[in-house]
């Protein structure tokens, strides 16, 4: 039997209305990779928070051992001294600060007067990003990166510290298919160096790939541990949801419609880059219809949205027709008004107030709906809030929950209704299954299925490529801000995606 260098019994963690840990008994073997999965608001996140002393000994009932040692964590600083470090699904990373001042934050080096060694800081970082392959500038400003970019920063931020066991949650729900590649070789070199690992993912392909073991969470409650030898991704899914799966992408036909969107030689120049980002983009979407876009990072899917949305970017060139009217210089509030909504691929800085609960959230978007002569109708405005709650099966105690409380997938949900709220006819949905479980991602696709049944179309942006062939109509692939090709999703290929994906590279 391997020796354990961690080991977790009994562990129960409430919190008001909620049992987010019942009972749980875990353990990690040295040098292994152990993976948890689980659905959105399982337990797995409320783990890791007690493993790294985010929740004290005092907040929860049951014990933790670190190399036999019972690990009473006070704090953060506990667990770190104990070899332990996290890289967390959320971004804790100083905007306004440059990639190498992030990845040293708190443990900056002083030269011999005591001052920060700024040139160490840098050289250090650029050593660090030279070691795991990693494409980025450490003299860039965070707020200038990409959210995938920004994960890499964590991810190095957590490899600077020396580290016995490495929780990692969630690592690459905002990275392309190469960057998870390159992270999963990272974790490969850090077990071989004896850095034991917890890989909590959504992604089961990474989890068979990359994991020793798996334990699944479902309800706060630890259902099964398995070798990854004993066990497919099927039976995995069975055990998380209580129920079998038998089509991932549930995509019903549809017979599109009148046309509601028209894009004709749309090209739009990027200030902050100071360069055109997209580039003679021309398509377009019918009533009823599901419209994938694709890409590399940086390809300008997220710009070519954000766009139509009004905003980001400005019009060079181009027109944009929808329902029949030229959209010029629009706004958000343009946007919404033509019956255009966007659910943003960054849920927290785009799409949520975090402070605030979920029925403000909900309908922040659609106040003019419930409001006459200045005043507001806070009765219908509860009774349509209500109504999604309960459609969109939000898990939450009360819709007086704050948002910021909830699981990534439920706050996804919220973000959903919001835009559900403004009854839109066009909905762009940017990377809408990012950090979400598989019950939930289903959820989304039953949605998308429902909203064009009703009439209405969809926009598609994923990095996931078996996502876009499988919800899409039609797939537009884009490269380097140009239309790299354009497919019918049922007689297209993950490697044809891809082709058209570097065609301008």
């Amino acid at each position: 039997m391997k020796q354990k260098v961690l080991q977790v019994s009994g562990l129960t963690k409430r919190f008001p209305g909620v049992l987010a840990l019942d009972d749980v008994s875990f353990d990690l073997e040295v040098g292994e990779v152990h993976a948890l999965c689980g659905e959105n608001g399982a337990g797995k996140s409320t783990l890791i928070k007690c493993l790294s002393g985010v929740w004290p000994v005092d907040a929860y009932e049951g014990d933790i051992w670190v190399n036999a040692r019972r690990a009473d964590f006070k704090h953060i600083k506990d667990a770190e001294s104990a070899g332990i470090g996290v890289i967390y699904q959320e971004l804790a990373l100083v905007r306004e600060m440059t990639v190498a001042e992030n990845v040293y934050l708190g443990n900056e080096p002083t030269n011999r007067l005591g001052q920060i060694d700024w040139p160490k800081v840098y050289a250090a970082t650029q050593s660090l990003l030279d070691k795991y392959n990693l494409d980025l500038d450490p003299t860039a400003l965070v707020a200038d990166l990409g959210i995938g970019q920004q994960q890499l920063v964590e991810i190095v931020k957590a490899l600077l510290k020396n580290t016995s066991i490495l929780l990692l949650d969630e690592p690459t729900a905002a990275l392309t298919e190469s960057e998870v590649d390159i992270l999963l070789d990272i974790i490969r070199d850090l077990k071989n160096a004896g850095v034991t690992c917890v890989y909590i993912s959504h992604k089961l392909d990474e989890v068979m790939q990359i994991a020793d073991r798996v334990t699944v969470f479902r309800d706060g409650a630890s259902i099964a541990t398995s070798h990854i030898g004993a066990i497919d991704k099927s039976e995995i899914i069975r055990q998380m949801v209580g129920r079998n799966i038998d089509d991932f992408f549930p995509r019903r036909s549809s017979s599109p419609a009148k046309t509601l969107l028209s894009v004709t030689n749309l090209s739009v120049f990027d200030p902050l880059e100071n360069k055109n980002c997209l580039e003679d983009i021309s398509f377009i979407i019918r009533a009823g219809e599901v419209l994938g876009f694709g890409g590399l990072m940086g390809a300008g899917r997220t710009e070519l949205v954000m766009h139509l949305f009004g905003a980001f970017g400005n019009r060079v060139s181009g027109e944009v027709i929808c329902s029949g009217k030229p959209m010029h210089n629009s706004t958000p509030i343009d946007a919404i008004n033509a019956g255009m909504m966007l659910v943003s691929e960054d849920r927290k800085r785009y799409g949520l107030v975090l402070e605030k609960d979920i029925g403000f959230n909900q309908s922040l978007a659609s106040l003019p709906k419930f409001s006459q002569h200045g005043l507001l109708d806070h009765h219908a405005e509860t009774l349509a809030n209500k109504k999604l709650f309960k459609s969109l099966r939000i898990k939450a105690p009360t819709i007086e929950s704050m948002v910021g409380g909830l699981s990534g997938g439920n706050q996804q949900k919220v973000v959903l209704a919001k835009a559900l709220m403004t009854q839109p006819s066009l909905v762009f949905l940017d990377e809408p299954t990012r950090g979400i479980d598989v019950g939930a991602k289903l959820e989304v696709y039953e949605l998308i299925n429902q909203l064009t049944e009703q009439g209405k179309a969809v926009i598609l942006v994923s990095s996931e490529m078996p996502e876009l062939l499988g919800m899409s109509d039609r797939i537009i692939v884009l490269s380097d801000g140009k239309i790299g090709g354009e497919f019918v999703s049922a007689q297209t290929t993950q490697e044809q995606l891809l082709q058209a994906a570097m065609t301008h590279g």
